[in-house]
């Protein structure tokens, strides 16, 4: 399979580096817009996690200028980097592609959350955490919305 087939895929498992609840607040967007992905994605069908996830997603752009924030490298960061990148990514595959969509995903976010990491902690050594976390949040956010809404169709 060609590598843009999982362009999407790829390119949603970055914005999952930098923001882990990113991609799933994308996608539940996108389904209250009635937009369907090209993989399957019956999870986000459901009320309660499409409002979750979305819930998530504001939770963790508020809580990522917090002092105490732990860095997304940890063991949780990384976890929810992984389930996030592994359902956005399949979700965004080719229909029957599904599970490379989602390895491709995984595949990017894991090691570029240390990329991410360490940009940002340049980031705020320069201009302090919260400048930096809103810098970033337009960033990854503006990403995961353009990614989500040229994958998906009416």
């Amino acid at each position: 399979m060609a590598i843009r087939n999982l362009l999407s895929s790829i390119l949603i498992g970055a914005v999952a580096s930098a923001r882990s609840m990113t991609p799933m607040a994308a996608l539940a967007t996108a389904r209250l817009a009635h937009r369907g992905t090209p993989g399957k994605l019956a999870l986000l069908d459901r009320p309660l996690f499409k409002f979750g996830a979305l819930a998530m997603g504001v939770g963790e752009l508020l809580g990522d200028k917090m002092k105490t924030a732990p860095d997304r490298t940890v063991f949780l960061g990384l976890l929810a980097r992984t389930m996030s990148a592994g359902i956005a990514g399949s979700a965004l595959a080719p229909r029957g592609r599904e599970r490379e969509g989602a390895v491709a995903a995984v595949a990017t976010a894991v090691p570029l959350a240390y990329l991410t990491l360490a940009a940002r902690k340049r980031a705020m050594a320069r201009v302090g955490q919260t400048r930096s976390g809103l810098v970033e949040d337009a960033l990854v956010v503006a990403a995961g919305a353009a990614i989500v809404a040229l994958a998906t169709r009416r």
